[in-house]
């Protein structure tokens, strides 16, 4: 056994409980990486407790040790996703009866605002994560007045935790910007084995009607107002003007409040609606060219699984992009809200075949590199740091 198993084995495990509005099988980013964080948690022995909305899956389910249930109600304009109802009385009696350790709340909805004021009550260290930029969606849903007051309140339930988890660099440095408090990275990611370019498949190519020298664009999100998709077509179509030689076919993978709308703009379009696991990664490596438009990301976890599948990537240079890309090299990059600049960008990567050859290897053997043993390591230390008297913790660092 090597000294730092043995490190492992000597440290004792934690009681964590884990508050969040959504977890698989919600199909977002944040159940994802929630997933990943506390099936990692489990498998290094410590015990957790998952606190979150019942979902339509749970029929009849009842709460036990490692899972509490809450009410929710629907998110407008996010079908199938719900913000959990307050909790504070229900989290304040299991508490009394079995304490955590600490607490990591990944949503700051009811249902995580009850948590944070349920664990001041009982003097429980909390860490938040920032997950969701959702003080720019208020102004994709006709409501932009309301930026400024979730902005305030996001500071202030942030700056309530003794720290902050950000997935960027360049999320945390506007984090800080803005007046939010103890800022900590926690990166992102990537089962490079699921998503892997031998899961390419020459059947489903066919089935969108392209040979193995055509050119499949693909996207894949929620197909929804904050996620820029006006210039996902306007992209599309200025390739299709550069290359009209080349057979090329846009993919969308996802489902969302546009849908109807784009199947309308773009008949040619292929929409593969929701697609999971092996699905999803045969949809990744079956296509070329991944287009990104997003402004709205804190981190972007489909980015890294599409470098991971053997994509040439297109991306404004902010969150995952920021760190994972390097133009040229493995991908191509666009200065943010330079609309022209990403379109250019898009059209260099299909000039030259070796160019992108090149640059879908490189993405590869970059991504093959990010997996989610280091992230979960780090969580693991933030969590243990956030139960340091304050008196331990780094100089200037301080606690609410």
């Amino acid at each position: 056994m090597t000294a730092a198993e043995t490190a492992v084995m000597n440290t004792p495990s934690l009681y964590i409980a884990l508050i969040t509005e959504t977890f698989t099988p919600e199909i977002n980013g944040v159940a994802n990486t929630l997933e990943r964080l506390v099936n990692g948690l489990r498998e290094r022995g410590h015990q957790l407790q998952l606190i979150r909305p019942r979902q339509s899956s749970d029929r009849e389910r009842k709460s036990d040790e490692h899972l509490v249930l809450t009410r929710g109600w629907p998110l407008p304009g996010y079908a199938g996703l719900q913000w959990g109802q307050s909790a504070r009385h229900k989290l304040l009696n299991r508490w009394r009866k079995q304490r955590p350790d600490v607490l990591y709340i990944a949503t700051e909805g009811p249902l995580g605002w009850s948590a944070l004021s349920a664990a001041k009550h009982l003097n429980i260290p909390v860490v938040s994560g920032f997950h969701t930029n959702f003080q720019q969606y208020s102004g994709h849903y006709g409501a932009a007045v309301l930026t400024r007051l979730i902005t305030n309140y996001l500071r202030w339930f942030h700056n309530r935790s003794r720290m902050t988890l950000a997935p960027s660099v360049s999320q945390k440095i506007e984090l800080e910007r803005r007046g939010f408090e103890r800022v900590e990275l926690l990166s992102r990611g990537v089962d490079s084995q699921l998503f892997n370019p031998s899961k390419r498949s020459s059947e489903l190519r066919q089935q969108w009607g392209l040979g193995e020298s055509d050119t499949a664009v693909i996207h894949v999100g929620r197909l929804a107002a904050e996620k820029n998709l006006k210039l996902l077509i306007n992209t599309f179509m200025a390739l299709q003007q550069s290359y009209p030689q080349r057979n090329l076919k846009l993919i969308l993978v996802g489902d969302g409040p546009q849908r109807a709308e784009l199947q309308a703009q773009l008949p040619e379009a292929i929409f593969c609606g929701v697609q999971r696991g092996e699905q999803l990664a045969a949809h990744y490596a079956s296509s070329d060219l991944f287009v990104f438009p997003s402004l709205s990301e804190t981190f972007g976890n489909v980015l890294l699984e599409a470098l991971a599948s053997g994509l040439g990537v297109v991306a404004y240079d902010q969150a995952a992009a920021s760190q994972h890309i390097r133009h040229g090299h493995n991908g191509a990059l666009a200065t943010p809200q330079d609309q022209q600049g990403f379109i250019e960008a898009a059209c260099w990567l299909l000039e030259a075949p070796e160019s992108l050859r090149r640059v879908r290897l490189n993405g590869r053997q970059h991504a093959a590199r990010q997996g989610w043993t280091a992230i979960i390591d780090l969580f693991e230390e933030h969590l243990r740091n956030a139960l340091q008297p304050i008196t331990q913790l780094p100089a200037g660092r301080t606690l609410p």
